[in-house]
């Protein structure tokens, strides 16, 4: 469905700029921005995915991964096609990397914000992530429908790369509860190589998320000899730090996929290094990720019992007294039921 974009403005001979994210596009008649979704037509910007929704599932929220946001509840996750990344390692290629400048017609099924919201709560759950390919592209989209789950009771959650401008985020940071966001690397040279794209604009994203409000976490998935060293590792600990030490620290291993298979997976020493790393700095929850049964627990940071048991996607026990650790009454940060 076709929407007019929010945040941009009409240039000479036709020409409008997106304000969107920090690509800040400059876009000819009938041309698209880098997003490959949002389309200069008859001198107005549009977006070609509002309500287009190209995946919808109930996952259990620690598949974002959000370990501190509502442990053990389901989120109604939606997605249309599109991203302003190019990420040649990407999971959700099919999806992520299509664009209607390519397509005759928008692949997925038409659902109105009501009609997600509707559906969420149908499912009993307790959240909307907007997740799978960038919510940032879909804004329009993702905005109407986070207001409309507010007003409803729900909470909402983006899982993004942090490719937003500070006027997006701001304008939806009332609605916007939680956000997982992609710290890919902490080199310049990583992001305009694999991702197209600037590292600063991310760093200010974690950092503005924290200042709204918003529930934050990083993601940031370890590709071997290009963003796992331990000076690099080091860094991305320090700057979560200098942010806040609650933030959790979730470190990917990464598996061949798309354009980058020439590659092995991350060695589990890597992982564990990056962990011990995460620790030294003096973060207070790290975890590991696409690795079953070893650290996925949430350890108390004064007593350091576990008070989250995790197995994959699931909780086998919760020993919380509301947001506190119930054995010492340590504070555990987080937004809990």
């Amino acid at each position: 469905m076709i929407r007019e974009a929010m945040f941009y403005s009409i240039l000479a001979k036709g020409e409008v700029k997106c304000y969107l994210c920090p690509h800040q596009c400059v876009i000819a008649p009938e041309k698209f921005g880098v997003c490959g979704i949002r389309q200069n037509k008859d001198g107005r910007l549009v977006s070609h995915v509002y309500g287009q929704v190209i995946a919808a599932h109930v996952d259990p929220i620690e598949k974002k991964p959000l370990f501190h946001f509502l442990p053990g509840t389901r989120a109604f996750s939606i997605a249309t096609i599109g991203c302003n990344f190019q990420c040649p390692f990407c999971q959700n290629w099919q999806i992520s990397q299509a664009s209607k400048s390519g397509l005759p017609h928008i692949p997925g099924e038409k659902l109105e914000p009501e009609d997600v919201v509707a559906a969420a709560l149908r499912s009993q759950s307790r959240s909307i992530s907007y997740t799978y390919t960038e919510p940032t592209i879909f804004f329009e989209y993702a905005y109407d429908t986070a207001r409309l789950a507010n007003q409803k009771g729900l909470m909402n959650n983006f899982v993004t790369n942090g490719y937003i401008s500070a006027e997006a985020l701001e304008e939806i940071s009332p609605y916007l509860d939680a956000a997982n966001v992609d710290l890919k690397s902490f080199r310049e040279r990583f992001y305009k190589k694999f991702c197209k794209a600037r590292l600063q604009p991310v760093l200010e994203t974690i950092s503005r998320m924290k200042k709204l409000g918003i529930w934050v976490e990083v993601t940031t998935l370890l590709i071997p000899g290009e963003n796992d060293s331990p000076e690099e590792l080091r860094e991305i600990a320090r700057f979560i730090k200098s942010v806040d030490p609650d933030i959790p620290w979730h470190i990917s291993r990464f598996h061949p996929d798309y354009k980058l298979t020439d590659r092995e997976a991350t060695p589990l020493k890597t992982l564990r290094q990056a962990y011990q790393i995460g620790r030294e700095e003096g973060l207070a929850y790290v975890y590991l990720g696409n690795v079953l049964g070893e650290g996925e627990d949430t350890y108390c940071p004064a007593c350091q019992r576990v008070v989250i048991r995790r197995f994959g996607f699931f909780n086998i026990e919760i020993h919380l007294d509301g947001s506190h650790c119930a054995y010492c009454g340590q504070p555990i940060a987080g937004v809990f039921d």
